[in-house]
Formats: C-alpha cells, structure tokens, sequence
C-alpha cells in the first residue's frame, strides 16, 4: 500500500473478472515514484493532463475478448464490446465496466468547457467524455491509448447503472477470426464540416471521419492546411457496410453535395484544400468512381467540364477534435457546402 503524506484510504472497485466489488487502497505515488513507472508520454498525458496526437487506423475493436486497464495502477475500465470506431482516431467507448472505477470532473483548459475521465483509483487523467456517442448511453468516452493496457479475458462483466441499482452483465463479446466486412471511402468537397454531415446520416456509414490527406507534409493542423502550401485537401474518410449502402451510392451522394465544375473552391472557400477528389482504396473503387464521372460528364448536367481528380486514397491525417463531427455539436444538420 502507498503511503503520500499520511494518506491512505479505502475506495469500492469493480473487478470485470469476477463481476464483485471489492473494498481497495487508493495508489498514492510522488511524481518521481510515476516516472519511474510509467514512459514519458505516459507521464505528460496520464500525470499532467496531455493528450496524444489522434492514432490513425489504430483504434480497430480486438478479435480477441478482454478489459482495457488503467496502464498506471491496472484497474479495470473499459470491455472490448463497449468499443466502437468514432473516427476521431483515438479509442472511444460508449460505457466504462463500472462507474466506481472511473471519476469525471469539469475541465475548463484550452478555452472550453469538457467532462474530464480519470481512473478513480490512482487519479491518472485517461481522457475526456462527449455527448455524441451511439446508443443506448448516447456517450464517447475519448481515451488516450497510452493510458490503457489491453488484457485477454475470456470472461467479462459490466456494471451497468438503471436508475440507482447497479445491474450486473456478462459480456456477450465473441473470439472470432473473421472481419468486419466493412469498407473504407474518402471524399473531397470543400469545407468538410457539410460534407461530413451528408454521408454520416446515410443508412449503412458506420462512421465518419474529418481530416487532410492528398499533400505532402506529414501531421498537419488546421492552420497548416488553410494557408495552401501543404498539398492536402480537406476530405472526409467514410467507413460503410457495402451490404447496406453501396459504394455507388456514396459517389451519388459526392456528386450531389458540391460543384465538382470549379477548380479549388467550393462557394465562397478557395484554395487547394477545398478542391473536388475522389480517393480510392481499391481498384473496384477506382473504376466505379472513373464510370461514375465519365457518365455525369456525358449527361451534359453541367456547363462546365467536371474537374474532380481520381486518386489512390494516401496516409490520412484526422483533423482536430472540435472539428469532428462538427455540425452535429452545434446542433444544426446541413451547411452551404455548394
């Protein structure tokens, strides 16, 4: 038992192995007992409150069935089937194993009001909770993937909370070999705030993703790409079931929502990064999306000749946290995107 200061204390625990709560002893450490623990970037983002650059295709739900545990103390805080792809790049879950193992606090930095995570046994700040998560808790709870450490276990419960009384879960998570029969998509058309908004309502988009991708320099901000010397454009990446929407269908949606006749500007946004790009993950895609523009253009529906490019689909850089999912924070549903 650690001992700072003369503190010690007991706190309730809820073991996702064995479905009890138990009775255990806060972690207590001085800052040089963490560094010695923990690596640095474990130290800047779990002990000083940072927060790590967005994992690009690095937050896939394991095949395998296990707990996420707290990476400084190993309590028990999320279960592989609360997992979910939000497309913002970092591991997102829509509910912990139990609310004992975790605290929440209000977190006014960086100009904004959000909801704090921390592990309730050791205080190390995992990461922070949103309103936007799928059903049924309607919550993202958004963690640093260095503060989690992910442990196979072929048994799991959850403590969900019904009003007052806690219910007990076994997690119903399956070991399989097989993959999601999902697919990637990604689009440029102006500024993605609308564009993001169009697809992710679309039956059968199971997530969606705001970033840059196209150009040349590597992690880009914001900033980079509005001042039109990195090469990227502003694109949407589209993750879909192709048994309920077909890629098709995607490219009617593109083709509907911008004027793919302008040549970098969409409305009143010029520059590169707002020009028209269709970017393609196979060669299935490739061709569909060659046809797709080859009969629009025989359609004579525009006046203009049609000047989207057709590109392989390159590394993806998701944008910045504010920018996700944008419209849907501000609570509106479309923007001028034409």
């Amino acid at each position: 038992m650690q001992e700072v200061h003369g503190r010690t204390n007991k706190i309730p625990i809820f073991d996702a192995r064995t479905g009890k709560v138990e009775e255990l002893e806060k972690v207590y450490k001085t800052n040089a007992e963490w560094k010695k623990i923990l690596t640095p970037e474990q130290y800047r983002i779990m002990r000083q409150s940072g927060t790590e650059p967005p994992v690009g295709g690095a937050c896939s739900v394991p095949k395998e069935n296990g707990i996420y545990e707290c990476a400084g103390c190993s309590t028990d805080l999320f279960a592989v089937e609360k997992k979910f792809e939000s497309g913002t790049g970092w591991p997102s879950f829509w509910e912990p194993v139990s609310k004992l193992n975790i605290r929440t606090k209000v977190d006014h930095s960086l100009g904004m009001t959000r909801t704090e995570v921390l592990c309730a046994r050791c205080d190390a700040h995992l990461g922070h909770v949103f309103n936007d998560g799928p059903r049924p808790t309607g919550l993202r709870y958004c963690i640093n993937s260095v503060a989690l450490k992910f442990v196979k276990s072929t048994k799991v419960f959850i403590q969900t909370s019904k009003g007052d009384k806690p219910t007990l879960q076994e997690s119903t998570q399956k070991t399989t070999s097989e993959k999601p029969a999902l697919e990637k998509a990604t689009f440029a058309a102006g500024c993605f705030w609308g564009v993001e908004e169009a697809f992710r309502t679309l039956p059968g988009v199971v997530s969606t993703r705001v970033g840059y991708t196209g150009g040349v320099t590597k992690n880009p901000t914001y900033e980079d790409v509005c001042s039109n010397t990195t090469g990227h454009a502003e694109a949407v990446e589209v993750t879909f079931d192709p048994a309920k929407i077909s890629y098709e269908k995607l490219l009617d949606v593109f083709w509907k929502i911008h004027d793919p006749t302008t040549v970098n500007r969409q409305g009143p946004d010029v520059g590169s990064q707002y020009r028209s790009v269709i970017f393609f993950h196979n060669k299935a895609q490739q061709t569909a999306a060659i046809a797709s523009k080859d009969k629009l253009n025989k359609s004579l529906k525009y006046r203009g000749k049609i000047v989207t490019q057709i590109l392989p689909a390159s590394t993806f850089y998701p944008a910045e946290e504010y920018h996700q999912q944008y419209l849907k924070k501000q609570g509106r549903s479309s923007c001028e995107v034409k």
